[in-house]
């Protein structure tokens, strides 16, 4: 790190930085297909995302710097809250289905989805949203990929919502719902998201344990911090599933 330069510490992606009002984040061959996907949601008007900036004289992704409070990964999200970023996240995926990536495209897919309907953040959760003064904002777009709404959906009300052993299922439940009902879930749709909250959270703690086992960084250091946390809100999450059914209904 350079003069000027300050670290912003996250989970997975090692040596982004701020400049100035810029963000600077390691390229890999999924950015060139990151930044057209930015560039289309902004000309589509959804201001959830930051600003793409082009590459610095190091190739690295430049975007603009987002101000703003980082959110709670415990999930404390008022219900009222709940509904607005679900409204938000409505917004990116309507504004997504136009896009078309050029051919030949690459996306990083860790956690490979159910189908793919359109490109998703595939990453929406409190540790990558910030409140800003004009609005939701959310950050780190490594992981956009092609995906499926629901699939989105699921990982997204699960980690907004906090829906975890630490709640009642009846509070999770009305947590979720708020936030499918920000989002404009189509009742009949509703079984189908319930059944896919507890697969969803196995594929991430299938995606730790594997990085551990082959010893693969990020994941394998995740594993060790969070492992027993996404076993055990998968677990949850597939016990209770009428639970999830009933609300959504």
């Amino acid at each position: 790190m350079v003069e000027g330069e300050e670290a912003l510490v996250g989970n997975v992606t090692s040596g982004v930085v701020r400049v100035g009002k810029t963000v600077r984040r390691p390229a890999g061959a999924w950015t060139d297909g990151v930044d057209a996907f930015l560039r289309h949601l902004r000309a589509a008007g959804f201001g959830g995302a930051p600003e793409p900036l082009g590459r610095d004289e190091q190739g690295r992704q430049v975007l603009a710097y987002v101000a703003g409070e980082i959110g709670d990964a415990t999930g404390t999200y008022t219900l009222t809250e709940l509904a607005e970023i679900g409204r938000m996240q409505r917004a990116l995926h309507d504004a997504a289905a136009s896009f078309v990536p050029a051919p030949g495209t690459r996306w990083a897919t860790p956690i490979p989805p159910d189908r793919a309907e359109l490109v998703c953040h595939n990453d929406v959760a409190p540790w990558n949203l910030i409140r800003a003064e004009r609005g939701w904002v959310l950050i780190d777009w490594d992981g956009a990929a092609p995906s499926s709404r629901l699939w989105d959906l699921a990982y997204a009300a699960q980690s907004m919502a906090g829906m975890s052993a630490r709640r009642a299922p009846a509070e999770s439940a009305a947590r979720l719902r708020a936030y499918t009902d920000g989002y404009g879930l189509d009742a009949r749709r509703g079984p189908e998201l319930a059944a896919l909250l507890g697969r969803r959270a196995r594929a991430m703690y299938h995606l730790l344990e594997t990085g551990a086992r082959e010893q693969r960084q990020p994941w394998a250091r995740i594993f060790t911090e969070d492992g027993p946390y996404w076993r055990g809100t998968a677990d949850y999450l597939d016990r209770h599933t009428a639970v999830w059914a009933a609300a959504l209904a």
